[in-house]
């Protein structure tokens, strides 16, 4: 079985190294790229092909529920895991119209993320 290619997308350097960090943990998955900006998620998204995108909300220059709804055109099979440091259930709606799989707390990162990623597979 292939891994499961991960693509990060946070504008903080510290918050995709605690990602990464949680992902090198996880035999099935590995970090296939990383992006700081809505623009350059879609980009790497749309050369790299990740499985799936751990996609923070609030990216510089494209919000990342309008980089959800461009990531659903450019490659439509991948998963998109919104991260956010707001309420999850009050993003989650707005986060699945936009085409994403769900929303996850950054204060939960830690105790949520792999259960989240292992139950999007």
């Amino acid at each position: 079985m292939s891994k499961m290619r991960v693509l990060i997308a946070d504008d903080s350097d510290i918050v995709r190294q605690g990602m990464v960090g949680l992902l090198s943990t996880e035999a099935g998955c590995y970090v296939c790229g990383e992006a700081r900006n809505g623009a350059e998620t879609v980009q790497k998204a749309t050369q790299l092909r990740p499985d799936l995108v751990l996609l923070d909300v609030s990216l510089p220059d494209i919000n990342g529920l309008e980089v959800a709804r461009r990531l659903r055109i450019e490659i439509p099979d991948a998963k998109i895991l919104i991260v956010s440091q707001h309420d999850p259930s009050r993003l989650l709606p707005r986060a699945i119209e936009a085409g994403a799989h769900g929303c996850l707390d950054k204060g939960s990162l830690g105790t949520e993320l792999l259960p989240r990623i292992r139950a999007l597979t």
